[in-house]
């Protein structure tokens, strides 16, 4: 689940003398305000939208898998729902960059990504009576819910698992996780932002909640429910759980040993939002029309950050034991960064965006 940041907003107003004219100009004025509306735009239609049009892809391909591995339970079928469940969580983890709107408000983020999770907690449960259709599913407590629980029944504790392991119990819970995952959080996420929510980050400015101003989106997009936050997330929680003092059980997916790939998707989907995707504006165009030096130094720590993970040669699981030194290395780095996007690119947005 998503941890709280609280940016350090302390900051002053740099006048520079050296500014020519030109600077305050109209149709220099009129120009980044069509900047502003234009990173909207784009943030909306190449990053949000497309991450959870192939959230709901990935979810279908995941649900599809499991369903075959439950009428088949073959080995090979197994890690073709185990190679499904990685694609999807890396989509899921390339969202976390921008946890705005419903995917908190509407709870999808707990509903499915609660950790860290007992196995304990889930093997009672599935030694239990209790019934385990969908709705059932549902109604457990979030740590039963979700993408953990789904991928401890694929990978086992230790990752060792074994297709002939999968008795009626383990498939009918593996079945309605699934089920519950796709149809009652992954698509209607999908749903809540194409029904509404794109339309409100589109009208920022307006004067209408939630963004009655643009500034009030882009601080949100860098602060505790976009770029800071995620930082904060991954370098002071995820990162530093398990690894002060050791306990690989803290990590994030300890089953898949997919932990490392977790984090380093966190730091990319910050990437993906400041630098924009598929060709369009991103806050960096913003950045850069006003203070060049700013965004060469944004992007150079986002780069060090996300490099910093290959330096990490085993799995996060061992890691946090025999890789110490790298692994400080990566928080110092994403630490960094986080100290930027609150100390100056926070500032900056106060400073420049105003409508």
């Amino acid at each position: 689940m998503k941890k709280l940041f609280i940016p350090l907003v302390s900051f002053s107003v740099m006048v520079f003398a050296s500014c020519s004219k030109n600077d305050s100009t109209p149709s220099n004025t009129t120009d980044f305000k069509t900047l502003e509306s234009q990173v909207v735009t784009d943030f909306v239609n190449n990053v949000a939208l497309p991450t959870y049009t192939n959230m709901v892809a990935g979810g279908t391909t995941l649900d599809s898998a499991i369903q075959v591995l439950n009428a088949n339970p073959t080995d090979a079928n197994l890690l073709l729902a185990q190679t499904a469940w990685k694609s999807l969580r890396r989509t899921w983890e390339r969202s976390e960059g921008f946890l705005i709107g419903p995917v908190e408000g509407g709870d999808y983020d707990p509903n499915t990504d609660t950790w860290p999770t007992d196995y304990n907690q889930m093997d009672s449960l599935l030694a239990s009576n209790n019934a385990l259709q969908v709705a059932d599913v549902q109604n457990l407590a979030q740590t039963l819910r979700g993408y953990h629980p789904i991928e401890y029944l694929l990978f086992g504790n230790g990752g060792i698992r074994k297709a002939s392991e999968l008795d009626a119990r383990k498939k009918q819970y593996l079945v309605s996780l699934s089920a519950d995952m796709l149809n009652n959080n992954i698509k209607p996420l999908l749903a809540d932002w194409k029904n509404g929510y794109a339309n409100d980050v589109l009208n920022a400015g307006k004067g209408a909640e939630p963004y009655k101003k643009k500034q009030d989106l882009f601080l949100d997009l860098v602060g505790d429910n976009g770029m800071g936050g995620i930082c904060n997330e991954v370098g002071n929680g995820k990162m530093l759980d398990p690894f002060n003092p050791s306990d690989s059980s803290k990590c994030e997916s300890p089953y898949s040993h997919n932990t490392l790939s977790d984090f380093k998707d966190n730091i990319i989907s910050l990437q993906n939002v400041y630098m924009g995707l598929n060709g369009g504006k991103g806050l960096k165009d913003l950045v850069a029309a006003k203070n060049k030096d700013l965004d060469n130094q944004i992007q150079a720590q986002i780069t060090a950050a996300v490099n910093s993970f290959d330096n990490i040669t085993t799995t996060y699981e061992k890691a946090v034991y025999n890789q110490r030194t790298q692994v400080q290395t990566v928080m110092n780095q994403i630490n960094t960064l986080a100290a930027t996007l609150s100390n100056k690119l926070e500032p900056f947005i106060v400073a420049n965006v105003q409508d």
